[in-house]
């Protein structure tokens, strides 16, 4: 049986709720890997909570035209709006901005010899995909996210 991890993640952090637009503190989101196993399919819970990645073009919402909201996968937390989705040509969905700075927390990522900002959910530390420098006005971000760490909710 493994452990959770309560080193990493605080007591309370304050989530913001996009349909709301209010703050709330809240608790992490904390499970053991075979509690998160038992809620996710294979494919979310190898991307959101081992760090690893979809293949290009294969995700559910790279071609995602519709309006709504993104969600984290494991906890639900809003993540990302479709104002700002747009094409990045890359095959991953990628967005300009995130629903509020709040709601993610940035980790510096050094693994395959790379240098990138990985982007984890800040409620429950999942595995979204990295932030580059290279996206459109206004932010110059492009936040390329795996469609497997996200669920997308049609408004």
């Amino acid at each position: 049986m493994d452990k959770k991890n309560t080193s990493r993640l605080p007591e309370k952090i304050l989530i913001y709720h996009a349909d709301s637009k209010t703050v709330e503190d809240l608790a992490p989101v904390e499970k053991t890997d075979d509690e998160w196993r038992a809620l996710l399919t294979s494919e979310q819970f190898e991307v959101a909570r081992k760090q690893g990645t979809e293949y290009a073009f294969t995700g559910k919402y790279h071609d995602c035209k519709a309006h709504g909201i993104y969600r984290c996968a494991c906890c639900g937390t809003d993540l990302f709006l479709s104002e700002t989705k747009f094409d990045s040509g890359t095959g991953w969905p990628s967005f300009f901005a995130p629903v509020s700075p709040l709601n993610v927390r940035f980790v510096t990522d050094t693994s395959n010899g790379m240098r990138r900002t990985e982007i984890r959910c800040a409620r429950c530390g999942a595995h979204l995909g990295h932030v580059f420098d290279d996206g459109p006005l206004p932010s110059g971000k492009r936040y390329c996210m795996n469609s497997a760490a996200l669920v997308f909710e049609k408004q």
